[in-house]
Formats: C-alpha cells, sequence, structure tokens
C-alpha cells in the first residue's frame, strides 16, 4: 500500500520548476508560488527605477515539459531624470555622462563666483518615478564687506563692498613719539572668497628691540642708532673668540631677538673642513718665534725640541704683543737713521762752508 501512495506521489514532486529566475532590472509580479507545473507561466514588471523596453508578453518565463524555465533577458532600462543645464555664472558636469537613474551632477561656479545650494546631485527614486535628490545651484558674486579699521594706521579705497580679487592696502600714520610705528602683519589684503579677505588686518604699533651687544665681539652688519621691526644684525667674534648660536637675529613683533643674541667665548673657532691626507692625518702644527719671524713647526719636532727650549704659549695676545715690537724696532730703525743722515748733510755742510772761508 506504501509503495502504491509513493509510486503516485513521485510524478507529482519531480514533475515541477523550481524558482522563477531574478533579474536586476525586474521583478516576479505577485508572490511565488512554491511550485510551478509544465506550462504555467510568470510575469515580470520593471523595478523602481527602471522602464520596460520590451512588451509585457516578452516579460514572461513558461515551465517547460523538461521542469526548466524558458529564457528570458533583461527587458527593463534605467529611467532618466529631468535634464540640467548649466547654472548662470557656472558649470555643470555629469560623472558618468548620463542624467540616468543613479547619476550624480556635480556643479562648479566661475571665478569670482561662489555657490548657493547643494554642490552635488544625485538622479534617485522619487514616488513611482526618477529626479534630482534637490534643487540646482546657483553661482553669486563674490563680495567682501569693508576690512577692519586699525588702531594708529588706515587703508586705502575705502567703501562699503569689494568685488573678488579687489585689494586694500594699509599704512600706518606718523608717530608723536620718539619712536615710529611698525606694520605688522600683511600690508596688502585680497578679497578671496565671499566676505573673506586674505588674511587679518595688520597692527601699527611700536617696535623697538634692545641695542644687541656681544661681549668679546662685534656687529659686522645692520648696524645703526634703533632698530625696530625686521631689523636685522650679524655679529662677528673678536680674534681669539668663537662664536656660539646663530650669528644673524632678527626684531620680531615682541620687541625681542630671535633667535637669542649669540655669546663670543675665548678659544679658536670650531673646525670646519678637514684636509686629506695621502700618507695619513695631517700633524698638528703650532708657530714658534725665530730671528727672521713666526715658524710654523710639527708637533713631533715641537716634541724632539722640548728638551732643548721651553714650550712658547701662543696666545694671541702674545701675537698682538709681538706685532706691537716688531712696529716699534722698525720705527726705531727709522728714526736712527734719519738721525744719521742729518749728522752727515750738517757735517758735509759745515766742511764746505770752512774751506771756502
Amino acid at each position: 500500500m506504501l509503495l502504491v501512495v509513493l509510486v503516485l506521489l513521485l510524478p507529482t514532486v519531480s514533475d515541477a520548476c523550481g524558482d522563477p529566475p531574478r533579474f536586476e532590472t525586474m521583478r516576479l509580479r505577485g508572490a511565488p508560488k512554491p511550485r510551478y507545473r509544465p506550462g504555467e507561466r510568470v510575469q515580470y514588471d520593471c523595478r523602481l527605477g527602471f522602464k520596460p523596453i520590451v512588451p509585457l508578453r516578452s516579460r514572461s518565463a513558461v515551465c517547460e515539459d523538461d521542469n526548466t524555465w524558458s529564457a528570458l533577458e533583461e527587458a527593463c532600462t534605467r529611467k532618466s531624470c529631468p535634464n540640467l543645464g548649466d547654472p548662470v555664472n557656472g558649470q555643470v558636469y555629469f560623472v558618468n555622462g548620463s542624467v540616468l537613474f543613479g547619476s550624480q551632477a556635480h556643479f562648479v561656479c566661475n571665478q569670482g563666483f561662489y555657490m548657493i545650494g547643494a554642490r552635488i546631485l544625485h538622479c534617485e527614486i522619487s514616488e513611482n518615478n526618477v529626479n534630482w535628490n534637490d534643487d540646482p545651484p546657483v553661482c553669486e558674486k563674490i563680495l567682501c564687506s569693508t576690512p577692519g579699521n586699525i588702531k594708529n594706521g588706515r587703508f586705502t579705497i575705502y567703501k562699503d563692498e569689494y568685488h573678488y580679487n579687489e585689494v586694500v592696502t594699509y599704512t600706518c600714520d606718523p608717530s608723536n613719539g620718539p619712536d615710529e610705528y611698525s606694520l605688522v602683519g600683511e600690508s596688502r589684503l585680497t578679497c578671496v572668497d565671499q566676505d573673506r579677505w586674505s588674511s587679518d588686518p595688520p597692527e601699527c604699533k611700536v617696535v623697538k628691540c634692545d641695542y644687541p651687544v656681544v661681549e668679546h665681539g662685534m656687529i659686522l652688519s645692520g648696524f645703526r642708532r634703533k632698530f625696530y621691526y625686521k631689523a636685522q644684525v650679524v655679529f662677528q667674534c673678536n680674534q681669539g673668540f668663537s662664536l656660539h648660536g646663530s650669528n644673524t637675529i632678527v626684531c620680531n613683533a615682541n620687541s625681542t631677538w630671535e633667535p637669542e643674541i649669540p655669546t663670543c667665548t675665548k678659544g679658536p673657532r670650531p673646525s670646519t673642513t678637514a684636509v686629506p691626507s695621502s700618507t695619513g692625518p695631517r700633524p698638528n702644527t703650532t708657530t714658534v718665534p725665530t730671528s727672521t719671524g713666526l715658524r710654523p713647526t710639527t708637533a713631533a719636532a715641537s716634541s724632539h725640541a722640548a728638551h732643548d727650549s721651553p714650550t712658547v704659549d701662543l696666545e694671541p695676545e702674545y701675537l698682538e704683543d709681538l706685532d706691537a715690537a716688531v712696529v716699534g724696532v722698525i720705527i726705531l730703525s727709522v728714526l736712527i737713521a734719519v738721525g744719521i743722515v742729518t749728522a752727515c748733510l750738517y757735517k758735509y755742510s759745515a766742511e764746505r762752508t770752512e774751506r771756502v772761508h
């Protein structure tokens, strides 16, 4: 009995099609059935955002006798949003070159104009159709309001509004005190965007740095009686002293030197270059006095001679004293020579006078 029931049910179970095919642009009309018998037909409608490109009859599939569905291809295409023209004083660009469902429209304004509204629009589903998700933007002319007034200064071309790229220039008033005003900040402001200038207005104030003093050093360039804003000074250390810090400093807006004033400490300047040698390190050299002047010697020779003569301390002060002695000897020699010449001329003149008489 059970075998008979199974034989009777077998054709019913196997003689059916599976689930209808699925499509990107179409959806099954109505609810799907658990089983479709051969000869049954299913209809498809276009999904939202799409429209049919073939008649309804061509958007159907039939369960064939071999329990497979008849061939069916996509039969719907994307809908189009309304066309968008270029805004006044601007342009619109479509990302994929069309206004079809899913497209984007990008807007830009011409130079000198700014945008009011959404910069990017999307073609989306709107009820049973498609449309842009927002209204197109508009491009308005860029204008700037009057820039701020400053204390102890003024700017050119005063008016209520300024156009894009228009420039105002700030200057400082003459000072009634002993020190002049310095303009700190940008002197030229440009209207770069809607009611936005290229920078904040500058300041006009007295910026004066103290006289820079470096012990054992001197000002090489930039010397003046007063040091105002952006004044630059370059230093140099005296002979026998080395500089620590930057040799160039600038008077900043806070009336202080930047970077800090350097110092000069006793000792030689640090070596910046090394002299290469093919035979090894170059021996240290010193300078010792001789009867004819200063003679360099190697460290080896100096150490060898140390047994016969005392070590000479060649400080810069010693060299300066030695130079002064040489100059003194030269001057004394000249004076002696002049005296000898004068005595000879006097003697010659006396002898000649005696012979005449």
